[in-house]
Order: C-alpha cells, then structure tokens, then sequence
C-alpha cells in the first residue's frame, strides 16, 4: 500500500490523456495540478513530467494557440516540468499530423530518474503497451510502477501485467479535478 514517505514522480502521455479524456468523458479541461494530487495518494511529490508534441503554428494556427494556452497552465504547476517532442506534418492537411520523441523521452527520463534515485514510485499516466519494457526496466532497479490507466476495454493488458498498482482513471477519481 502506499507509504507516506515514499517520492513520488508522475510522468503523463499528454495525447493520451487529451485523447482519452474527450473519447469518455466528452471534455479536455482537467486540472493537471488536482489529478496529480490524487495520483499521489497523500505520498510526496517529487515532480510531474507532462509529455506532449507542439501543434504546428502554421499548419493549425487556431490549435496551436489553445495549446501554448494549455501549457502555460501546465507549467504554472509547482514542480511540473513540460517536455516536448514534434508533431510531423507530411502530406497535411489530407493526413493527420503524427508525434515524433515523444513516448521514447518519456521512457528515458523514467529510466533516468530510477538509476539517479530520484524517486520511489514512479507513476504512469498512459495506455501504450509501448511502455512495458520502460516499465519493467524500473522495476528492475527497485522501483514500484504504477499505472493510471482509462478502463479496461482501451488499455494495455500488458502494461496492466507489469505494474506493481493499476489505478482506474473513472468520473470518481477526477471528481474535483475539472477546471
């Protein structure tokens, strides 16, 4: 169970959550600051690692701007760091645009920070079974994984299998995390 004095870092796929926020729920305004609090389960906060890829200024001007909006908000978030990868654009606007560096930067800070022993716990907010080897890797060094995932029916049953603790992202977890 979770122990008060273990450290705590939160590493978030920001398209996952963006995605998987406005498939259930119907809305993207969640409060990145609140959700962590509840990730956290009381335990301290060393930091949160919010990953995403920048919107193309030229290709999508109107998006781009809701994000750089977004992320202003991410980063007013005591201990929050925003990482960013790109967005590819290749035969835009007839193919959707398509993320570059993100899942791999997110996989190696959390490696990075388990071999620094920067934390205890490391949470993951996202339902890529790309992330089980990261995962595993952690644990191998001593470290509890734990995986915050939406329902069962849109995640990774091997990420599920790796983790020391799944934690279901559902309305009553995000109660009071809506802007």
């Amino acid at each position: 169970m979770a122990d008060k004095s273990d450290r705590v870092m939160i590493f978030i796929d920001g398209s996952n959550i963006y995605h998987s926020l406005k498939n259930i729920f119907k809305r993207t305004d969640v409060d990145i600051g609140k959700f962590a609090k509840k990730l956290l389960d009381k335990r301290r906060l060393v930091r949160i690692y919010y990953y995403n890829a920048k919107v193309g200024l030229r290709e999508e001007p109107e998006r781009y701007k809701d994000q750089q909006k977004f992320f202003a908000g991410v980063v007013a978030i005591p201990y929050t760091e925003l990482r960013l990868g790109r967005l590819v654009y290749h035969n835009w606007p007839h193919s959707p645009p398509y993320e570059k560096g993100v899942d791999i930067q997110l996989a190696t800070d959390m490696i990075t920070h388990s071999f620094k022993n920067n934390y205890d716990v490391a949470v993951l907010v996202a339902g890529d079974t790309d992330y089980v080897g990261a995962l595993q890797a952690v644990k191998d060094n001593g470290k509890n994984v734990e995986v915050a995932l939406f329902g069962k029916e849109r995640t990774s049953l091997q990420l599920r299998k790796v983790s020391d603790r799944v934690v279901t992202i559902d309305g009553r977890l995000l109660k009071n995390c809506w802007k």
